[in-house]
């Protein structure tokens, strides 16, 4: 990512600084709370391929995240698969419903609105399903054996487990700016700007669609197996519910959706305000979720471009009264 001014690299900076001083701190709450973090900023940069760059706005990113954390469990509670294959078959299976819910949704033209309901939509079936049927552990959810060690993805050791999110994160923001570099990033931001123009240039606006969804899904998949192997217990609810589809598109909007970073920042900043809440007012339950709202809502108001946007255009204001002056 190209960074136009200093507000830019500040922001970037706290996130760094940030996420190094949690080796620091001796508080296994404030690392925990920064895990989980990075599992929402993960769903976040799921997001960010589709609503960011493509402009394809998802209400229902829980169906991928949820998927990809059923499939690796299924496999390891049902059927005694090693966690290593439900690892990689999470992240397929979430590319798969990916593709799935875009080659529907496009084939028929949805757009806006209308695919944002469709993807609500599948996550809301996909949760009733997923709490109907045995072999999903029904209302009850799935339970993986304790089994520490890395054969079976189990860290114990808190510090390790946080070493590995923060380079999981660190290879899907590359392959993120390596996203927005490519050809294909370039033809996502075309049809994110207009759509029939890129049709009129010749995109195959469709196929290109539908391949940005599964990249989603493969994200989101993994961000789900990963919440999985942490926790070691999901249900439908959990995984499947509107509070990760919520995180998984607040967080970019916030921090900069079409931007790598933005994710990160908007997701770490989002839950520092949860956390700074929870702890002033413990009284309070579910007032963290009215403060995301509220700024949401500011944030869509006032910085339609999020954090990053912002800190860029104060970069370009102030270089042009320079020049003025």
């Amino acid at each position: 990512m190209r960074f136009q001014s200093l507000g830019q690299y500040g922001l970037v900076l706290f996130a760094l600084v940030y996420l190094a001083g949690v080796y620091f701190v001796s508080s296994p709450v404030w690392m925990g709370f920064t895990i989980n973090a990075l599992i929402v900023a993960l769903a976040a940069l799921s997001w960010n391929i589709t609503g960011g760059f493509g402009g394809l706005s998802s209400f229902g990113h829980a169906a991928l995240y949820g998927t990809g954390a059923y499939a690796s469990a299924i496999l390891q509670v049902k059927y005694g698969f090693n966690a290593w294959i439900g690892f990689g078959a999470g992240i397929a299976a979430g590319a798969a419903m990916g593709a799935l819910i875009g080659g529907l949704a496009f084939r028929y033209g949805l757009k806006g609105s209308y695919f944002a309901l469709v993807t609500l939509a599948f996550a809301e079936v996909l949760r009733i399903c997923a709490s109907s049927f045995e072999w999903t552990g029904g209302g009850s959810g799935l339970q993986l054996k304790l089994m520490p060690g890395i054969a079976q993805l189990q860290i114990v050791d808190r510090p390790w487990v946080y070493t590995g999110l923060l380079v999981v994160v660190a290879v899907v923001m590359l392959l993120t700016a390596l996203i927005q570099k490519s050809r294909f990033g370039a033809y996502l931001i075309a049809i994110r700007e207009n759509e029939d123009a890129a049709e009129a240039l010749g995109i195959n606006t469709y196929q290109i669609k539908v391949q940005a969804m599964a990249i989603s899904g493969a994200f989101g998949g993994l961000a789900g197996v990963l919440y999985l192997q942490l926790w070691l217990f999901i249900d439908s609810t959990v995984v499947y519910g509107s509070a990760v589809s919520v995180e998984a598109l607040i967080g970019p909007i916030i921090g900069g959706a079409g931007t790598v970073w933005g994710p990160l920042l908007g997701t770490l900043g989002l839950h520092l305000l949860g956390e700074g809440t929870k702890h002033l007012l413990p009284n309070s339950p579910g007032l963290n979720f009215v403060l995301y709202a509220v700024v949401l809502i500011c944030a869509l108001r006032f910085l339609p471009q999020g954090l990053v946007g912002f800190a860029a255009r104060i970069g370009v204001l102030r270089k042009k009264d320079q020049d003025d002056a």
